[in-house]
């Protein structure tokens, strides 16, 4: 084997620098990966392995002047962090290829990047910045809705749509927690679909390698529940947007003529034209550059990323094929994870390229209220679009997570504990929306009525009492299940064949069983004859 003779220095060693870490090593480089956590899930992956917190870059620089000192450092780089201000501190400090240290912090502070982006005449929405919850006389200069979020964090933490000034004073001490310099961004609330870029810059040259639809769910917050690559867009008003995303990366100072790295953006195609949501300087998470684009292109962006931190120019960047590549993300209602079914028969399905857990057995979960607190990934891949998202969604039905009972977490989310209620109107919202006909129907139903333990003895499994104008609806939950299909896997995971109910004497699940079917979906019925009707029963 070839002695590898040049070190690439990656921050972070999670899921989303796996391709980073991969590919470094094909092209014959040591990596040297560098993490806060010491467990982190590719740490051991790397041919070394260094905990440094990342926000630490004169301690990441300090090891960067060592290996420079060997004579073998090549670069440093990320992807799916949101540290690219460290990358460039460290490659600037030492002379490596980057990006400007200043244009870096543009990119990662979105007031310096609002400012920047209004300077240069670029569509972006008005802002403010505030420290602190508004005072008694603040007003802002736009109208309601806005969006409340840290200035500098991804991945939705503390990202949330207010509606008035009531929302507003509400949201901001939450962004603010999750805000490093304790600063907020209030800004418009933007219409229209939302997509996501990726892109090279070198030397001036800002090549695009990747356009995809997001799907953004579950107001008040922004959950991304999955994207589809390449967007289904027409050529003019793909052509608008990049337009504008490069006038953004040029703006922010990312392209400059002795730049190497990368850049992502958050687009939004609006009633107004195009706006910008966001722009890192950095490849993707997200599954997005490591994995969809390469499923759709051909093309492992990645690779060209890593050329671009050694200042090489980036080669082999046209597409080799036009496929599509769907991700889907799976989520929970709150509780304590007990088990999961299917994953194996989802990660067999045709089609299916990738199935990624979040969370495992003993985990704590909850309904999420950013893009870091979802349970799992899919990811599909296809020459056909419409078989590439029927294989995704179909693999993130097939796949069920059964919750510990009793909990008091779970009890309140399902409305078990009299008086309990969501924290937000609306948020979560109930697995099926029910129209005002059926809620009435539901509410007319008999209740559960569990038997003790030693009346139950010798008695059938438990009787259903029946809601055929639900079951029969065509409903379906937020993940796409149907009432059937969740029907179905409550049955399979508890044992229980859930018969109409015929038999007087026999425990019978009623409107609670049905609610938490409602609320949470095939988990909270599981969840209630977990419950109440112990299997052992």
């Amino acid at each position: 084997m070839m002695a590898k003779d040049r070190i690439l220095i990656i921050l972070g060693a999670g899921v989303m620098q796996g391709p980073s870490i991969t590919l470094a090593r094909e092209m014959g480089l040591e990596t040297l990966a560098v993490d806060g956590d010491p467990h982190a899930p590719w740490a051991s992956k790397a041919d070394r392995f260094e905990h440094i917190d990342l926000k630490d870059k004169e301690g990441i620089e300090a090891l960067a002047q060592r290996l420079q000192k060997e004579g073998r450092l090549g670069g440093v780089m990320t992807a799916g962090t949101d540290f690219s201000a460290t990358v460039a501190w460290v490659a600037q400090r030492l002379g490596l290829p980057g990006i400007p240290y200043e244009a870096a912090l543009n990119a990662s502070d979105k007031e310096r990047m609002r400012r920047c982006f209004h300077a240069a005449g670029i569509p972006a929405p008005q802002f403010v910045v505030l420290q602190a919850p508004p005072g008694g006389d603040f007003s802002l200069p736009f109208s309601f809705p806005a969006v409340v979020k840290p200035v500098d964090n991804m991945g939705g933490r503390g990202c949330r749509r207010v509606d008035s000034r009531e929302d507003l004073e509400a949201a901001v001490p939450g962004a603010l927690r999750f805000s490093r310099s304790g600063r907020v961004i209030v800004e418009e609330y933007l219409d229209g679909p939302e997509f996501s870029v990726d892109a090279l810059v070198y030397q001036g040259k800002i090549t695009i390698c990747g356009l995809a639809d997001r799907h953004i769910f579950f107001p008040p917050y922004f959950i991304e529940m999955g994207h589809t690559m390449p967007a289904a867009l027409d050529p003019a008003s793909a052509d608008t947007l990049l337009g504008a995303f490069k006038d953004g990366v040029r703006a922010l100072g990312l392209a400059g003529g002795d730049s190497f790295g990368a850049a992502k953006g958050d687009l939004k195609l609006t009633s107004q034209g195009p706006r910008i949501g966001e722009i890192a300087a950095r490849l993707s998470g997200g599954y997005m550059s490591g994995w969809t684009y390469p499923y759709a292109s051909g093309v492992e962006v990645t690779r060209g990323a890593i050329m671009a931190a050694l200042g090489q120019v980036p080669r082999n960047l046209a597409p080799a094929r036009s496929w599509t590549s769907a991700e889907r993300a799976f989520i929970s209602i709150p509780g304590t994870v007990r088990s999961f079914h299917g994953l194996e028969e989802a990660r067999s399905m045709p089609h299916i390229k990738d199935l990624f857990l979040r969370v495992q057995p003993g985990s704590r979960v909850a309904f999420p209220e950013n893009n870091v607190s979802k349970c799992g990934n899919v990811i599909s891949a296809a020459a056909v679009r419409e078989t590439a998202v029927n294989a995704a969604d179909a693999a993130i039905r097939g796949i069920r997570i059964r919750l510990e009972a009793p909990d008091a977490e779970t009890d309140a989310f399902l409305g078990l504990i009299p008086g309990a209620a969501p924290e937000e109107k609306g948020f979560p919202p109930d697995a099926f929306s029910l129209p005002p006909g059926l809620a009435a129907m539901l509410e007319a139903l008999p209740e559960s009525v569990p038997l003790p333990a030693q009346d139950a003895a010798g008695l059938p499994g438990p009787s259903l009492v029946p809601f055929p104008a639900f079951a029969e609806s065509g409903l379906r939950d937020y993940q796409g299940r149907t009432v059937e299909e969740s029907l179905t896997a409550v049955r399979e995971l508890s044992g229980f064949l859930l018969p109409p109910n015929a038999n007087p004497g026999v425990p019978c699940a009623g409107r609670g069983f049905w609610a938490a079917l409602i609320r949470g979906g095939y988990q909270g019925a599981l969840y209630y004859m977990d419950r109440y009707f112990p299997a052992e029963l």
